[in-house]
């Protein structure tokens, strides 16, 4: 190999390195976001929607199948323009309303474009797979110019990512056609899963509200009373009442 060959080779190399490092950036971005809103969510409401995340970037040989696949050209233009999950995260919550919280909370932040939104909770596959899928953009800062980068965000349960996760195990590169049995017997599974969804959202209202009127009923005894000099004094009901009506 001559040095000409040498050069375009290292060429070549760096333009694949420098295009990869884009969606790690952008992950990067994406994750930090996730941290601040999870953070800001604990401390103002003492709870965070958001159980764990999850990242990852396709791996060169599975872009270069699925655009094999797809029977689009070769070159990182043809990657960019038509694959555009290289970069994903999923994002794990709690409850079934958390998805929808955690994916508002997404969508508010001005400097990602939303460029597409499927929901998979309302609308499940017919395999029985729930999920929000959001495809973003987002500004990736580089030394020399900014790029908008496409990452996949995946939101649901962990009774969804359960179930999604086992499926995956299950038929992970079974490339026969699955017995129709075994089709049924998965689709049944992913009822479940949202079954007990629905049971955990219903015991976490409940829950709330029992706790809602308990930190209701701490404040009022605590406006019943005052302390001075160290000494705990309680107002009389009475008076209460007479004072009430002078405001």
């Amino acid at each position: 190999m001559n040095q000409q060959q040498i050069g375009q080779l290292k060429t070549i190399r760096n333009e694949i390195t420098r295009f990869m490092m884009k969606y790690k950036f952008a992950l990067d971005e994406i994750e930090t976001k996730i941290e601040i809103l999870k953070e800001e969510f604990q401390a103002l409401h003492d709870y965070s929607p958001i159980e764990h995340t999850k990242s990852r970037l396709k791996s060169l040989e599975s872009i270069l199948k699925k655009l094999y696949r797809k029977g689009n050209d070769l070159s990182l233009e043809s990657i960019e323009e038509n694959i555009k999950d290289i970069a994903g995260l999923r994002i794990t919550c709690s409850f079934l309303s958390d998805t929808y919280k955690v994916s508002e909370m997404l969508q508010k932040q001005s400097d990602l474009k939303v460029i597409n939104v499927k929901d998979y909770i309302k609308n499940p596959k017919p395999n029985g797979y729930q999920s929000l899928h959001l495809l973003v953009e987002v500004p990736v800062f580089l030394s020399d110019r900014v790029e908008n980068v496409c990452v996949e965000v995946q939101i649901r349960t962990i009774a969804m990512d359960f179930w999604a996760s086992l499926e995956h195990k299950i038929f992970y590169k079974y490339n026969q056609s699955v017995p129709e049995k075994l089709l049924l017997e998965l689709k049944a599974a992913a009822d479940t899963a949202n079954d007990l969804d629905h049971q955990m959202e219903r015991l976490q209202r409940d829950v709330q509200l029992i706790k809602d009127s308990h930190a209701e009923e701490a404040l009022l005894e605590e406006l019943r009373s005052f302390q001075m000099n160290n000494q705990q004094f309680k107002l009389p009901a009475g008076l209460i009442e007479v004072l009430k009506k002078d405001l």
